[in-house]
């Protein structure tokens, strides 16, 4: 049985609906009867402290030729403007790594200092630093020119080039003509360029930005702590694979963050997250835009949700399957903003389970009409070919979401 920090463990009390989906268990496995002289192996018990999770429901099975290979197991929330459960399925106080989630609420930090006005900063450009992007010349050329009026040199980037590009044709490219691939590629690089540009803006030393003392980091770290609608010293925190910080929630709070950043004008004005909205507003609406930007052209589901639901939505994915999903408002008539998230138990490293989840997790919402469903259909039930061409395999979404407000 796997174990896993509770939400209460990070003051996040248990009530109505929450209570009764978020029950946790401690089980401990019946042995068999053993031969005479030997001792039973000594079952996994969680730590002290900390109880078992019950197990996540099964959300996409991988099928091949009628028998079923393997299942992938995840919890979905999704919550309005104000945190209020409105459907979902599992545990909404599964604590998650936001990882690359976070971007759009850090870009925050820059707008808020005068980074527009100070570098003439572009819709795109927005974009991009919300981005995990697939390492495209039209990223790395938008970087570049960003970087170059603000005066700041590429080589500053301390993301690393392990990997990138993610985009595989123009890894292909870089590796027939014999060019190393540089951070300015990583899918981070736009986060990035954040700290470099406000530490730019600041006047304070680019060294190690990436530290968590840095003034960048410190500043980085309170917007995100007003977007979860809490304190900088309440925050966990953990290492990314880019080398700063990122920030463990219940995945109820960051479908509530994503709520906030689908209607921005929603929150309450005695709602401390309220005062985010003007730059929020700025964020979400240059991702709408420019949605190639904020992924890549080939092969990336949140590029492709937002394409195919043009102006209706947000989405971000983060590493080992998470996604937030921003619903905006007025789909339909009276139709109000939502939050979702999304999160993949086994972290999902051929990332198919986190595709059709979210497709049928935005279908069963009502957010993807049936032309969005067939347009994004190879992501909805992915294949697995062969090397002819043939369809081996397939993943396929098996869930329904329950109406989770009903409960309240």
């Amino acid at each position: 049985m796997e174990s896993s920090t509770s939400a209460s463990e990070l003051g996040v009390p248990l009530t109505g609906a929450r209570a009764i989906l978020a029950v946790t268990v401690t089980t401990e496995r019946t042995l068999p009867p053993t031969a005479a002289g030997r001792r039973p192996a000594r079952t996994a018990r969680p730590a002290p402290g900390r109880a078992a999770r019950k197990a996540a429901p099964v959300l996409v099975r991988q099928i091949r030729n009628g028998i079923e290979e393997s299942v992938h197991r995840g919890d979905v929330v999704e919550v309005d403007s104000d945190g209020r459960l409105v459907r979902g399925l599992g545990d909404p106080e599964r604590i998650v790594n936001l990882r690359s989630c976070v971007k759009p609420f850090g870009v925050v930090t820059l707008i808020e200092a005068g980074g527009i006005e100070a570098f003439d900063l572009e819709p795109p450009e927005l974009a991009l630093m919300a981005s995990s992007h697939s390492g495209e010349d039209l990223h790395v050329r938008t970087l570049q020119g960003m970087l170059r009026r603000a005066g700041v040199s590429q080589t500053l980037i301390a993301t690393g080039a392990e990997g990138m590009p993610l985009d595989a044709l123009t890894a292909a490219r870089l590796a027939r003509d014999g060019e190393k691939a540089s951070p300015v590629r990583h899918m981070c690089s736009g986060q990035h360029s954040v700290f470099l540009l406000l530490s730019r803006l600041r006047g304070w030393d680019p060294e190690g930005y990436w530290l968590d003392g840095h003034p960048a980091q410190v500043a980085y770290r309170a917007v995100v702590a007003r977007a979860f609608g809490t304190t900088p010293g309440r925050l966990r925190t953990g290492i990314d694979g880019c080398g700063v910080a990122t920030y463990a929630f219940p995945l109820r709070e960051v479908a509530r963050a994503y709520g906030l950043l689908a209607d921005p004008s929603a929150a309450r004005a005695n709602d401390a997250r309220s005062s985010l909205a003007p730059a929020l507003t700025l964020v979400r609406d240059a991702m709408l835009a420019h949605p190639e930007m904020v992924a890549g052209t080939r092969d990336r589901l949140d590029t492709s949700l937002m394409k195919a639901a043009p102006g209706q939505l947000v989405s971000k994915g983060g590493m080992e399957a998470l996604r937030g999903l921003a619903v905006l408002p007025g789909r339909t008539a009276g139709t109000a903003a939502s939050g979702i998230a999304i999160k993949i138990e086994d972290g999902d490293g051929y990332e198919r389970a986190i595709w059709a989840a979210t497709v049928e997790v935005l279908g069963q919402a009502g957010v993807l009409d049936a032309q969005a469903l067939r347009v994004l259909a190879r992501y909805h039930r992915p294949v697995d070919l062969d090397p002819h061409g043939r369809v081996g395999a397939e993943a396929i979404p098996e869930f329904e979401l329950a109406p989770l407000g009903e409960l309240v």
